[in-house]
């Protein structure tokens, strides 16, 4: 792959993020879309950078933050908008909704809504591999909150002694809900809680899509190579709040503004036409299809179906079933 094909590439990805969760902040103020919605503005150039350093055979666990990953997965974004609208074309049959993004074709094991509740269930598909000898990695992704939770030590601890090979992602966006880092974590170097492990660590920016790229080309080949886990740190920050429900009045407004102006998009945009990697018109291509695409999955959704009430109860046993 050429620079230039990789530049188009992650550019595409970025900006196919961006667009969706625009999109999707605009159905849901619509309310055609319900529940929860978390949005990943902002730390489009984790995802981006990261999941192209894995393979198909490789699986990816996520957050409630899931839609980035699951779209750059190669789920269709059709089939993503479909479950944001709990329409049956869903990826989950629209029983899922945002945070419950799902494809096995694909090795997408969700979408958690549970914070750490990744964790144990990445640990325990690398524990499979592992046992069947496979040559894969599962990358892990959660926010930095996860670390105070006991899955994270349970599974580092876990991961180490039988040197499993999972690449736990932490998305540092220093803020875990709405609670800083300082005030979550005593020790607010994460590497060092993943070090105190023995887990190898590193550590990338997260607002530049090539440092996320060659950061986790690096993990993956050191769990490839090396065997057993490593821990990689982005130090990223999302632009929205923590949800659409959150009136986001933990954090002042001059400390966003100073975050966008490190907008992975804007910055590697940027970059590639100032060095000439890519034209106008390369990115002016790269917009118009991301807006066809963003267009063409509501017009899906739009069109979607609702289950049948025969269909939501068909796994459901009644009290006595369940007791006979």
């Amino acid at each position: 792959m050429t620079d230039q094909d990789l530049a188009r590439g992650l550019l595409s990805d970025m900006i196919r993020v961006r667009r969706m969760e625009e999109k999707c902040a605009e159905m849901y103020s619509a309310a055609k879309i319900r529940g929860f919605l978390h949005l990943y503005v902002g730390e489009e150039a984790v995802a981006a950078g990261s999941l192209r350093a894995l393979g198909p055979d490789d699986a990816v666990v996520a957050t409630y933050r899931d839609h980035a990953h699951a779209l750059l997965r190669g789920i269709p974004l059709t089939s993503i908008m479909a479950e944001m609208f709990g329409k049956q074309e869903g990826c989950s049959r629209g029983r899922g909704g945002s945070m419950h993004l799902f494809d096995a074709s694909r090795r997408f094991y969700g979408g958690n809504a549970i914070v750490a509740g990744g964790l144990p269930l990445a640990t325990g598909l690398a524990f499979a591999d592992a046992q069947l000898k496979q040559n894969r990695v599962t990358a892990c992704y959660f926010g930095e909150g996860a670390i105070a939770e006991g899955a994270f030590h349970e599974s580092l601890n876990m991961a180490e002694l039988w040197q499993l090979p999972v690449l736990y992602l932490c998305e540092n966006n220093r803020y875990a809900m709405g609670t800083a880092i300082n005030r979550e974590l005593s020790q607010t170097d994460v590497t060092a809680n993943a070090a105190a492990y023995r887990v190898p660590t590193a550590s990338a920016d997260g607002m530049d899509v090539l440092a996320c790229h060659a950061a986790t080309v690096a993990a993956v080949e050191h769990i490839r190579t090396e065997g057993g886990p490593f821990f990689l740190e982005f130090r990223t920050y999302r632009f929205r709040p923590h949800s659409m429900f959150d009136p986001e009045l933990y954090r002042e407004k001059t400390e966003v503004e100073h975050w966008r102006e490190r907008d992975p998009i804007r910055l590697f945009t940027e970059k590639c036409l100032a060095d000439g990697t890519l034209s106008a018109d390369d990115v002016a291509a790269i917009e118009e299809r991301a807006a066809t695409e963003v267009d063409d999955a509501v017009a899906y959704a739009e069109a979607g179906t609702l289950e049948s009430v025969e269909e939501l109860t068909r796994d459901l046993m009644t009290p006595a079933e369940a007791l006979s």
